[in-house]
């Protein structure tokens, strides 16, 4: 019996990158030649600026409702949810009844879009305000023990992301019992075993906080961020991390890599369907060299990286004369 494979990739960004992974989605639409088996686009992750929920990177910024509207029409008409990164593990419950992140939920509260938590309190907030929304339990949980994460599987969540750490840990993986639901990162940046990544979150959750505050008292005056390491020292450490400027080539060795034939050939048959591409802070340049890598037939790259990066300047996403 002909068993048809998915692999339903997550990607980075809907605003920073809006008309890049639009652009993406109608190429993968048109010249499916190009594309391995089963590549679907699940969601495309990410926040909009300003906003105080939001984790996992600083996002700066400033986007108004008409343009919040536009990103949600665009991406649901095509049929790909946005699954909002709201992983901040900072926030107090003041920061709940934040007005525009609020106002993000309603714009978007129409069954088909998604979040990303990690705050029990935040979540529980969403539970009960917006319930069509689909939950996935974040990475930033850092669960590396094989019993917490079946029971994590286990719980009331759309998606849980297996922290990727645990990438080649196959005893862990091979118990989970829902494969289907667990989503892998495929692409990590980070060095493996990194002893302070929680204590990273943390600081960009505290970054993520002050902008956000100083965006709705002054907008238009300039973010003093030495002011704010000034006033919280411990984070001044994680301002300026090498690992985000890694490329694909640079992360090609790291032990939590997954590369393309190991999706396929291993972690589709163990079960698995759900791929995250890290990238909210990557080039065009870089983002386009992950997206060849991880969704197109190795024979087909380099053409389809050509009408790719064709198709983006005609778009006028990227300008090459």
């Amino acid at each position: 019996m002909f068993i048809c494979m998915k692999a339903r990739f997550h990607l980075p960004d809907f605003v920073s990158k809006f008309k890049f992974n639009l652009v993406f989605a109608e190429f993968l639409a048109h010249c499916p030649q190009y594309f391995r088996e089963g590549v679907e686009i699940a969601s495309v992750y990410g926040t909009f600026p300003q906003s105080i929920w939001n984790g996992g990177r600083t996002q700066d910024g400033f986007c108004d409702k008409p343009f919040i509207k536009t990103v949600i029409k665009n991406y649901n008409d095509r049929g790909i949810p946005l699954r909002f990164t709201f992983t901040n593990p900072m926030l107090e419950k003041k920061h709940l009844h934040d007005e525009f992140c609020n106002m993000v939920m309603h714009l978007a509260d129409n069954g088909l879009n998604e979040c990303i938590v990690f705050s029990p309190l935040l979540e529980e907030y969403i539970r009960k305000n917006y319930p069509n929304y689909k939950l996935t339990s974040s990475t930033c949980k850092r669960i590396t023990d094989g019993d917490a994460l079946v029971q994590e599987v286990e719980k009331d969540y759309h998606i849980v992301v297996i922290d990727y750490d645990l990438n080649h840990e196959f005893d862990i993986l091979e118990k989970i019992p829902d494969k289907k639901k667990c989503e892998l990162l495929v692409n990590a940046c980070c060095n493996p075993g990194c002893p302070v990544r929680s204590e990273h979150y943390r600081a960009l959750g505290i970054q993520q906080i002050a902008y956000s505050e100083h965006l709705r008292k002054f907008r238009g005056t300039p973010f003093n961020n030495e002011k704010l390491l000034a006033e919280h020292p411990e984070i001044r450490q994680f301002t300026e991390c090498p690992c985000a400027e890694r490329t694909l080539f640079d992360i090609t060795g790291l032990k939590n890599h997954i590369s393309p034939d190991e999706i396929w050939n291993t972690y589709i048959p163990m079960g698995f369907e759900q791929f995250k591409i890290e990238g909210r802070t990557f080039t065009p340049l870089n983002l386009t060299e992950h997206y060849m890598y991880y969704m197109v037939k190795p024979e087909c790259r380099d053409e389809a990286r050509f009408m790719f990066m064709k198709w983006l300047e005609e778009n006028g996403v990227l300008r090459f004369a």
